[in-house]
């Protein structure tokens, strides 16, 4: 007679904790698909060849904490765009710095000046 109690009394445990547990296993998807934070809108040619368009779109598959950094493009005077990316970071803050001193670092290697300024992260997750 013991048992049957002692029993009842761990699967009601065993339930209780579910119910808990069960709402955390969602918040551990994938990222992919997915855009993240948009702190505006990054200016991508349709080029499917074109270097900072294949970033963006690896950056909208990856499944990790991701990146996306561009220079700001004023049609009239800025002739140069810059992008990095930064794909499956262990943090969204990780993924960020890393993709922003990528596409500052453009602005030294090429010793090109921009008229709106640097760069800036446009979408991260």
């Amino acid at each position: 007679m013991r048992s049957k109690y002692s029993r009842q009394a761990i699967v009601s445990i065993l339930a209780g904790l579910l119910t808990f547990v069960a709402p955390s296993v969602g918040s551990a998807e994938s990222l992919a698909g997915k855009i993240g934070d948009k702190r505006f809108a990054p200016t991508l040619s349709l080029d499917p060849k074109e270097a900072c368009y294949k970033s963006y779109l690896a950056y909208i598959a990856a499944s990790g904490h991701s990146a996306y950094a561009t220079t700001f493009y004023s049609r009239v005077v800025d002739l140069h765009i810059f992008c990095s990316v930064k794909l499956n970071a262990p943090s969204q803050k990780a993924a960020e710095d890393i993709a922003l001193r990528a596409c500052q670092s453009g602005f030294k290697r090429w010793k090109v000046k921009t008229a709106s300024g640097g760069c800036a992260i446009a979408v991260s997750k």
